[in-house]
């Protein structure tokens, strides 16, 4: 104010006094009744017209309070319920831990022994000569290894056969079996095929499975297990191992399909199995063993699930169910 005015008579501040207050309360009182019956925690069906008749009957039974200031306005303003945060993602990955198993699981696999075998290497990339040089497979040559496929966005085959091995390893391990991995990210490359196939005889395990991903064409999608042909040539001869290892097979489509969800592939082998002689993993195998290409990882569908370390559990689930299922049931010998 940069000046003074006359003061009025009292008995005009009175009424000017009264007749706000008259005013301020059924606004204020009114405003809080409408939040009230705006609020989802109120008595279900209030509405703003009841406010509205306890607000004149206030004004009129009620005397005058002084005009709140400002202040106490926004004070007494009803606040916006807090909104919970959404919950934040870890910065880094941690494999889940396997689901409590059965009271008598720890120890349904005492004794054995259990062959994971990742296929290829995240090394080979870098050691070209060496993977290159031939091998004999029993009824050919083929290279020692190879780099694998990879995604599109460049996660690789040998990044997810080492991880889905690992986890595998820990839920047959608290199972009470003996685990041995052909590798555990502790060679530079390799090993060759070769070698592969006799690393079950070398750890005298009761059963192997080789863990791969398919690098087919980018329409397909699903998952196989490849079985052994009678290979008997050379320095190969598998016959003893066929007929366990079909079953294994039979057995791992089931509980890998039924652990994961993925579907049988569809643009190879059939119903999920393919049967093959030009493997040295299998030709040379002297323990039932089987390959498993858990999805094209050309394919975005399959991508994505592999890529997922939250599937990759399932993965591993699903190849440890089959291998205890195999250890601990009787072999069947009736065709599915």
């Amino acid at each position: 104010m940069t000046g003074s005015t006359p003061r009025p008579p009292r008995r005009s501040a009175l009424l000017r006094a009264t007749t706000a207050a008259a005013v301020a309360v059924p606004l204020c009182t009114a405003g809080w009744f409408g939040w009230r019956a705006l609020d989802h925690s109120g008595p279900a069906g209030a509405t703003a017209a009841p406010a509205t008749t306890a607000a004149a009957t206030a004004a009129t039974t009620t005397p005058a309070p002084e005009q709140p200031s400002p202040a106490d306005t926004a004070a007494a303003t009803p606040l916006t319920p807090p909104v919970e945060p959404p919950p934040t993602t870890p910065a880094t990955e941690t494999p889940t831990p396997p689901p409590p198993a059965p009271a008598d699981a720890a120890t349904s696999l005492a004794g054995r022994t259990v062959l994971l075998d990742p296929g290829h290497n995240p090394g080979n990339s870098a050691h070209t000569a060496e993977i290159n040089r031939q091998v004999d497979i029993g009824n050919t040559r083929k290279e020692c290894d190879t780099t694998g496929t990879e995604t599109n966005a460049g996660y690789t085959e040998a990044e997810y056969t080492l991880d889905v091995s690992r986890r595998a390893r820990a839920i047959l391990a608290a199972r009470g079996a003996k685990v041995v991995l052909v590798q555990d990210g502790d060679r530079p490359w390799g090993p060759c095929i070769d070698e592969r196939a006799r690393a079950g005889a070398d750890a005298h395990a009761d059963v192997a499975v080789s863990v791969h991903g398919d690098g087919g064409p980018a329409s397909g999608s699903g998952f196989h297990v490849i079985m052994p042909a009678r290979v008997a040539a050379g320095k190969a001869d598998n016959t003893t191992i066929v007929a366990p290892s079909h079953r294994l097979g039979l057995l791992l489509r089931e509980q890998f399909h039924a652990a994961t969800g993925e579907p049988y592939a569809d643009y190879i082998a059939k119903d999920g199995l393919d049967t093959r002689s030009d493997l040295g993993g299998l030709n040379l195998s002297t323990v039932p063993k089987v390959f498993i290409e858990c999805g094209n990882m050309r394919n975005s569908t399959d991508a994505k699930r592999m890529t997922d370390p939250q599937w990759r559990q399932q993965a591993a689930q699903g190849i440890a169910d089959a291998l205890t299922a195999f250890l601990t049931t009787q072999e069947k010998t009736e065709e599915r």
